[in-house]
């Protein structure tokens, strides 16, 4: 017998249909129910198998659905939790794929009020620059990190019905507040994602740009990766989390200011030292 009756999922692309797809491919999950913006991206979803179905009203959906992930950009996550709240089941459960979560919580408290101990906050850290229904896999979540940042009024065993069905994903399970996720995320990933739209952003509206990306080469490519990601998404975490992104930011620049410095004054010396520190952190970060 599956572990789960009814998943409702917001957002059938990348995040929420892998997370569909692994429940699927576990035996995890009953039936699967997929909302979103666009029919023509539901029924691509339901032909791909994403979901068993396309929801049609919430009202006849949610109330029996075990676990209901929202899986859209942040910025829609406040009107879905209006929409959701007043069917939600006493045993159902909503949880998030949101990239922040300090916003989201805010909007979950203001949207769920005395039910928000149904609402447990999660951050599944893989990401692909690739979106939609067609670009989600079963085995996306495999050996990743799914960071939980659990909210005071959450039960035990609220708690612990995320941490299963991402475990049945394939996930490795952290925990951190709010607050925290979001001052680290905002320096490990925010922050890169910024800084490869911007490079990318400054050749491509050069007179000459097409020079530039003609010589382009591994380590470019390597850089701006990330540039490719969901302009729409990725607007609205910088934007979500712009606090703490200022701050990291700002750190940013004192660095560059730093390396300028350097350079400006021949200071190979301090230049390598800056390199040799950044290339030992990251070879540890990467095992190597």
């Amino acid at each position: 017998m599956a572990e789960f009756g009814k998943v409702v999922v917001f957002g059938t692309g990348l995040i929420g249909g892998s997370f569909a797809l692994a429940l699927k491919e576990a035996g995890a999950v009953e039936e699967v129910v997929g909302f979103g913006r666009t029919p023509s991206t539901l029924r691509v979803a339901q032909q791909l198998g994403v979901i068993d179905r396309a929801g049609i009203n919430p009202t006849h959906e949610i109330e029996e659905a075990d676990i209901i992930l929202v899986a859209t950009p942040v910025a829609q996550m406040p009107e879905i939790f209006a929409r959701i709240e007043p069917y939600l089941g006493p045993n159902t459960i909503v949880t998030d794929g949101g990239s922040t979560k300090g916003d989201v919580v805010a909007a979950a408290r203001a949207a769920f009020g005395d039910r928000v101990s149904q609402f447990v906050p999660a951050h599944p850290i893989a990401g692909a620059e690739n979106s939609g229904p067609a670009a989600a896999r079963w085995d996306l979540y495999q050996g990743k990190k799914v960071v939980v940042t659990p909210l005071p009024e959450n039960s035990d065993d609220a708690l612990d019905h995320i941490k299963r069905a991402w475990s049945i994903c394939g996930a490795d399970i952290y925990e951190l507040s709010p607050e925290a996720h979001d001052r680290v995320f905002a320096a490990v990933s925010h922050l890169p994602h910024l800084l490869s739209y911007a490079l990318v952003h400054d050749l491509a509206v050069r007179e000459d740009a097409d020079v530039f990306f003609t010589f382009a080469a591994s380590g470019f490519r390597d850089f701006t990766r990330i540039a490719a990601s969901h302009p729409e998404m990725w607007r609205d975490i910088c934007l979500a989390n712009r606090q703490a992104l200022l701050s990291e930011l700002d750190n940013y620049c004192a660095q560059l200011d730093e390396i300028r410095l350097a350079l400006a004054t021949n200071d190979g010396q301090r230049l390598e030292e800056i390199f040799g520190i950044a290339r030992q952190a990251r070879r540890e970060w990467a095992g190597e």
